[in-house]
């Protein structure tokens, strides 16, 4: 089973992603956790060139470093711990790169849903869930745990607005289960439990 969490920087997807881990373990079954871009040594670095404030990198240039290191994570991580029957417990996927890079950017949305199929070859989600918290508090809460912005982050509100609306897209169209993420912790993985079921 593959279970995604989305959400913009400052959600709270990673906390909650951890706590969704511990929570399938102790329920006895195999958990595989994984970021994106990472998860590989190929995408680690990619990850690394991608967020790094000095990177100077086009709109398609950029798309395309993801999608390099999402075909590595699942071709060489994901699809075999699904194909093991193991539970993968994914930070960010494809909904990200829509979001970012096609409405965020401005990118063809149709020709990155076709990249994005390529990439990822026959990995499908089973559960896909939006944290939707509004950009504004997200920023304030990233400014209390980081003392810089990382190169997407530091395109500004402006941006990051376009891209909550993408997020927001999404789940209207039913390819996201939004979260609302306003609330406290417990009550978010409260909910994110009762979604999965």
């Amino acid at each position: 089973m593959l279970i995604v969490l989305e959400g913009i920087d400052g959600c709270g997807k990673t906390t909650q992603s951890r706590r969704l881990v511990d929570h399938l373990r102790a329920e006895g079954r195999t958990v595989t956790p994984l970021r994106e871009p990472g998860g590989t040594r190929l995408g680690e670095s990619v990850r690394a060139l991608l967020l790094d404030p000095a990177t100077e990198a086009e709109p398609t240039a950029e798309l395309f470093g993801y999608l390099t290191a999402r075909a590595q994570l699942c071709a060489a991580v994901i699809a075999p711990a699904l194909a093991r029957g193991e539970t993968v417990v994914l930070d960010r996927f494809y909904h990200s790169t829509l979001a970012y890079q096609g409405y965020g950017l401005g990118l063809d949305l149709d020709l990155v849903r076709a990249a994005i199929r390529l990439a990822i070859g026959g990995v499908r989600i089973d559960h896909a869930v939006w944290i939707d918290l509004d950009p504004v508090v997200a920023a304030q809460r990233r400014a209390r745990v980081r003392a810089m912005d990382d190169r997407i982050e530091a395109r500004g509100l402006a941006y990051l607005q376009k891209v909550h609306a993408g997020f927001a897209s999404l789940a209207a169209a039913g390819e996201l289960q939004r979260i609302d993420g306003h609330r406290s912790e417990d009550e978010i993985a409260a909910d994110i439990l009762r979604a999965l079921s």
